[in-house]
């Protein structure tokens, strides 16, 4: 059998620990998430034994996946934006909700595909799915948080190390103008050329940095977009769309912008700047694939009254937001429970008095030494320690704590 060391098991665990606090996102895992209403992220499931395909979806927080559906077939679902609990209201018959019976019939507010259904993709399959032979990595549109085959968005994905968010096909027709930000912004894909696809034949579509600067020459862009990306080096926030809440923001008081009227007017006319319509005016490549885009690309979209207006009716207003992101969603996991993890030795010694803080602190240091000197033989003959070795290190360690409590009752009396 293959031989593992303990630092190799821990680090292992701690790297699944990590993998699960991010895909949980600092999900509550006691209380259901019902009363926080429609809850910007969390992690979702969605219960095949209550809501089976033909009835109507539903989806469960992380809570009553545990305590309502512990041993229900479930859906996996990871994360979905703006969703409200569904666990015991009126698509599930016989079921009430254990932690919140009092809620609401429906609500109105949730987006359902058919992930709730456990199928994912255009191909409307299950994952992992068993007639599948292909490997092959599945990826989450932003837009409509479906999950695609790679080998099904029109185009073979780069390198996943290489870029950040993905828009299907779909979405990309839906939201039709990210296709004027794809030439400056997107991550280039290889593409396969329809008349060599039989043939396996692919190209790799990308403009070169040369085409690049010429198209932001054209467009009047390369200096607006020089002058934010120096703003955001400075102050590690995208610039807004109101020059004088820019300022004030960042300290300027009202006396600067009295002086300095002039100024101000400059940067309110420069913060309405249409960088679409410049885009737009353009001759542009559209093409029947998804698309691929880097992380920081949502802070490169056109925030003036008009674009926020077009988000709107699109219902895509989440793109200009950046918490909005799986990344973001998944840092504040991370961070949430890396400060929510107490050290349980410290909470014992503060729960005792001074005498007992003493005396657990010399059992500690007596328990690490000689498990350090015992442990330290079997390094030194290269043997590998068993589950034997250990339980009769602490018999007679025990055994010595005995010795020594005994010798120190029979000094006292």
């Amino acid at each position: 059998e293959p031989v593992v060391s303990l630092a190799e098991v821990l680090a292992e665990n701690e790297e699944l620990e990590k993998e699960a606090r991010a895909v949980l996102g600092g999900s509550d895992h006691e209380r259901c998430s019902y009363s926080q209403g429609a809850v910007k992220r969390q992690a979702l499931y969605a219960c095949s034994t209550c809501t089976p395909p033909g009835g109507e979806p539903a989806g469960i927080c992380l809570a009553c996946s545990y305590e309502c559906h512990g041993t229900h077939r479930l859906f996996e679902l990871y994360t979905k934006r703006n969703f409200r609990c569904d666990c015991g209201n009126s698509k599930f018959k016989n079921l009430q909700c254990k932690l919140l019976p009092e809620k609401g019939k429906v609500n109105s507010g949730n987006k359902y595909n058919d992930n709730f259904y456990g199928l994912y993709c255009t191909c409307k399959r299950p994952y992992p799915d068993p007639e599948d032979e292909i490997p092959d990595e599945m990826i989450q549109c932003i837009v409509c948080e479906d999950w695609f085959h790679g080998r099904h968005l029109g185009a073979i994905p780069p390198e996943s190390g290489d870029f950040h968010e993905m828009v299907c096909q779909a979405c990309m027709n839906h939201c039709h103008f990210l296709w004027a930000y794809a030439s400056q912004l997107a991550v280039p894909a290889l593409t396969k050329v329809n008349s060599l696809e039989d043939e396996g034949i692919v190209l790799k579509v990308e403009e070169s940095e040369e085409q690049k600067k010429e198209i932001k020459k054209e467009s009047g862009v390369e200096h607006q977009e020089t002058k934010e990306e120096k703003q955001m080096e400075q102050f590690n926030q995208p610039s807004t769309s109101s020059g004088s809440d820019f300022l004030n923001i960042y300290g300027y008081c009202s006396k600067f912008l009295q002086k300095f009227p002039v100024e101000t007017a400059k940067t309110t006319s420069e913060s309405s700047f249409c960088k679409l319509k410049e885009l737009q005016s353009k001759q542009l490549l559209k093409k029947d694939t998804a698309t691929f885009w880097p992380s920081n690309w949502r802070s490169k979209l056109c925030t003036c009254e008009d674009c926020l207006k077009m988000y709107s009716e699109l219902e895509v207003q989440f793109l200009t937001d950046e918490c909005d992101t799986v990344l973001a969603y998944e840092n504040k996991g991370t961070s949430d429970q890396e400060t929510e993890r107490r050290d349980p030795l410290m909470d014992t010694l503060n729960s005792m008095n001074r005498v007992q803080q003493v005396e657990l602190i010399c059992e500690y240091n007596d328990l690490k030494t000689e498990l350090t000197d015992y442990l330290r033989r079997f390094a030194d003959e290269g043997t590998v320690v068993k589950r034997e070795d250990i339980q009769h290190f602490f018999e007679e360690f025990q055994s010595r704590k005995r010795r020594r409590t005994n010798r120190m009752q029979y000094y006292c009396s």
